[in-house]
């Protein structure tokens, strides 16, 4: 038996799923709630003593400042905090995707409503604003010519907060109503999903709806290789089709969610999770 700890804002499904598959394995899991930790930098015996801890935060910078003390004390953690960090900036993925080779959408970063501008011309119409961090398709604006794109950005620069400050500009993908969210724990693409929808954004968080995508040669080498440019560990992979059908990653997500996708698909996505936290607690993984 190891020690297992939950790093969570609150229980939602994806929790009670991952908590009734670890009660199956015989395995109990420690609740850790975000909004009640008081960490002591310079070391914490209860956190020092888990085996493992899994990350299911909905705050971003609460996850990645305890993953990143967690990891510093020594303590394995799924996702790591490097993962995190990776996945949890725009900005960061398309360049560890680059880096790796993944193929990706063009993207432009700028710095003033300018040059933001001037990107988004580069980049052509339609094109797609993005804030560096985000989720669930949040603030993501697709601008479909000069005078849609000078209002966004007035908005954007007129806001003038951190989430706002950078421009992350991403060509546009005419994808057909659909794209590809593939599940990717350790080192086996176990199960991907279509999310469908008439909008432009396929979110199922913003009404997208989720069928089975049978996971191709061509999807699993994709998820593997996007998720191996991050750092590896439980991920989730949103890619795009384009109007020829090759496959690009769009985004790499760390704490992600899956509980359209179990009966979607027929995968026991929770109890592959447990799997491979329980192995990586046990220094297996």
């Amino acid at each position: 038996m190891i020690k297992i700890g939950m790093l969570l804002s609150r229980v939602r499904v994806e929790e009670k799923l991952l908590i009734e598959a670890f009660r199956h394995r015989d395995q109990p899991v420690d609740l850790i709630d975000d909004r009640e930790l008081v960490l002591d930098m310079a070391g914490d015996a209860r956190l020092k003593s888990y085996d493992v801890v899994v990350e299911r935060c909905i705050n971003h910078s609460r996850a990645l400042y305890t993953l990143d003390m967690l990891n510093a004390w020594g303590v394995p953690t799924v996702n790591s905090a490097h993962v995190a960090n990776v996945c949890g900036n725009k900005f960061s993925t398309s360049l560890a995707l680059l880096e790796r080779g993944v193929p990706t959408p063009r993207t432009l970063m700028a710095y003033t409503p300018e040059s933001a501008l001037a990107a988004i011309e580069q980049i052509g119409y339609p094109a797609v604003l993005k804030p560096a961090v985000g989720s669930w398709g949040r603030l993501i604006a697709k601008v479909n010519d000069r005078e849609a794109a000078e209002a966004v950005v007035e908005h954007k620069n007129v806001l003038g907060s951190y989430h706002h400050s950078i421009y992350y500009i991403q060509e546009y993908i005419h994808k057909p109503q659909r794209d590809i969210r593939s599940f990717v724990v350790g080192d086996r693409t176990i199960a991907a999903i279509y999310r469908s929808s008439e909008h432009w954004i396929t979110n199922t968080a913003r009404g997208g709806k989720a069928s089975n995508c049978p996971i191709t040669p061509e999807i699993d080498a994709l998820s593997q290789a996007a998720a191996k440019a991050v750092g590896g560990g439980v991920v989730a992979i949103d890619i795009l089709e384009d109007a020829n059908g090759a496959l690009t990653v769009c985004e790499v997500n760390y704490t992600m969610e899956f509980r359209n996708s179990i009966d979607t698909t027929g995968v026991d996505i929770p109890g592959h999770v447990a799997d491979y936290c329980i192995a990586v607690g046990r220094g297996e993984a």
